[in-house]
Order: structure tokens, then C-alpha cells, then sequence
């Protein structure tokens, strides 16, 4: 099959535009890490939407199980609050999911650089998250809720790390919280079970030891993806919490933790 230019991800231009001195030799070293051309082998093909969520798992060959779609009524008005394990495969999945239950009619906050993703970017609401949020970005955030579109959200925002001798999340943000209630939105606690490489948590925990503000481990998410090749994932879809569950009683940071830890539960297993 010809690949399609336009869909393409020139990861040179992407990485000059952003470090213009970096080296040749840096700039091959990335491409080679994060597996551009098997990547752009598929992306190159033009899928977008929910189909490129679904054509990836495929291309991918991911065995995805999941449970717990009868608690999803079709009619509802969700924000899906996922753990976050992978970081490339599980965002994919969920796509993949709640394109298969509502369509193209869903949208997915993520860190503007994955709006170089062409085929998925009409579902992605931008976020910065390594820079201070600008006033456009809160206000594509603050619509997104607002609207009608089923809401898919990753509140660590970032994947899972070795913490306290297991695989999980960092603590939650509340903005899921916050926004659900607002715009009286249903929260539905789903957790995805897998794990990246030793290597991704040896690197992770070497960049905190050294005192390093870089996320160091990050760069290894394109590689990890690629690994996982061939390997099941499961997704378990919870019941839905209604937004006036999340009352006065607890602050909304209280609350995200509450359901980070729900999802955590053993319940899940």
C-alpha cells in the first residue's frame, strides 16, 4: 500500500522545530528509538477516527478484552476515568472503545504534541502539559465538557510508575471531578491491567535519582508501544458514578483520589 505524505509524521522537522541545534546524530539516534518508520508504516496508510484506533490495535496485533460494557447505557453522558499503565496501547484501546460505543462522537484530552497525529487529531482536545495551559487550551477544555461528546480522560496525566513496589498512577487531578459536576456529567472508574518493560521503570527510577526534570522514561513510550506486540490487554469498565455523588463531603481532590482508589481495588482483579 502507498503511504499517504500528509499523514506522515516527520519527526525532523518536529524535532528542529522544537531544539534547532540538536545533532544529526541525536535526531537518527530518536528516530531509531521510537520506531518511526514502523510507525509511519501505519499511520502513512490515512486512517483516521475511531477506524485508526481500530486498524492499530489490529496492526499491533493487541488481543484487547473488555468487560463491563452493560454498565454503559449508550444514551448516558460520560467522563471514562482510566489508570493509565501503558501510555500508548491503552490510549489507543480506549479510543478504539468508546469509538465503538458512541462513534466519532467522543474526545480524548491529551498533550498538544500528539496533535501531530493527524488521523487522531479531530478527537483530541489539546492540553499543555509541560508549559503553563493557555487561555485557549482551558477554554477547548471547558467546551469539550460542556458539550454533548463522551469525555475519555487519563487524570494522572502520564502513565503509570513504580510506586511503593507496584505498577500505578500517581496521584489524580481533580479536574475530572470538578468539570464532571459542573456539567453534570456521569463518572465511569475503569481500570486497564498491563505493565511497559523493566527498562521503562529502571530509566524512569535512574531520572529521578539523578534529580532530572526531564521525564526521561517518556522517550522510551514509542518503543514500548512497539513491544507490545502481540500481548493481551483488558480493559474492566466500572458502573457509573452520578455527579451528585461527589458532594460537599469531600473536597474535589479527595474525590479523584477516592476514585483512583476504586479503580485500584481488588474488585478490578
Amino acid at each position: 500500500m502507498e503511504l499517504k505524505s500528509e499523514y506522515i509524521i516527520d519527526l525532523d522537522a518536529i524535532l528542529r522545530k522544537k531544539f534547532p541545534r540538536i545533532p544529526g546524530f541525536l535526531v537518527r539516534w530518536i528516530k531509531k528509538l521510537v520506531h518511526i518508520d514502523f510507525l509511519n508504516g501505519f499511520i502513512g496508510q490515512g486512517y483516521e477516527g475511531v477506524e485508526f484506533a481500530q486498524e492499530c490495535i489490529k496492526y499491533l496485533k493487541i488481543n484487547l478484552v473488555v468487560e463491563g460494557l452493560e454498565n454503559i447505557d449508550p444514551s448516558g453522558r460520560y467522563t471514562f476515568a482510566c489508570n493509565h499503565p501503558l501510555g500508548g496501547a491503552d490510549a489507543i484501546a480506549l479510543v478504539k472503545v468508546m469509538g465503538e460505543l458512541f462513534g466519532e462522537n467522543c474526545r480524548f484530552p491529551v498533550n498538544d504534541f500528539l496533535m501531530n497525529i493527524k488521523g487522531l487529531s479531530k478527537l483530541f482536545i489539546p492540553v499543555n502539559k509541560v508549559g503553563a495551559q493557555s487561555r485557549e487550551l482551558a477554554l477547548g477544555m471547558e467546551q469539550a465538557f460542556a458539550s454533548e461528546v463522551q469525555i475519555g480522560t487519563f487524570p494522572a496525566g502520564k502513565c503509570s510508575r513504580m510506586i511503593d513496589g507496584k505498577i500505578q498512577d500517581v496521584a489524580w487531578g481533580k479536574s475530572f471531578i470538578t468539570k464532571s459536576v459542573k456539567y453534570n456529567r456521569q463518572v465511569v472508574p475503569c481500570r486497564f491491567f498491563g505493565r511497559n518493560s523493566k527498562r521503562f521503570y529502571r530509566v524512569d527510577k535512574i531520572g529521578k535519582l539523578l534529580g532530572m526534570k526531564f521525564p526521561l522514561a517518556m522517550v522510551l513510550l514509542p518503543d514500548e508501544l512497539y513491544r507490545a506486540q502481540g500481548s493481551t490487554l483488558r480493559l474492566v469498565i466500572g458502573k457509573p458514578l452520578p455527579p451528585e455523588h461527589f458532594d460537599n463531603t469531600k473536597t474535589p481532590l479527595e474525590w479523584a483520589a477516592e476514585v483512583r482508589e476504586f479503580v485500584y481495588n481488588e474488585k478490578y482483579n
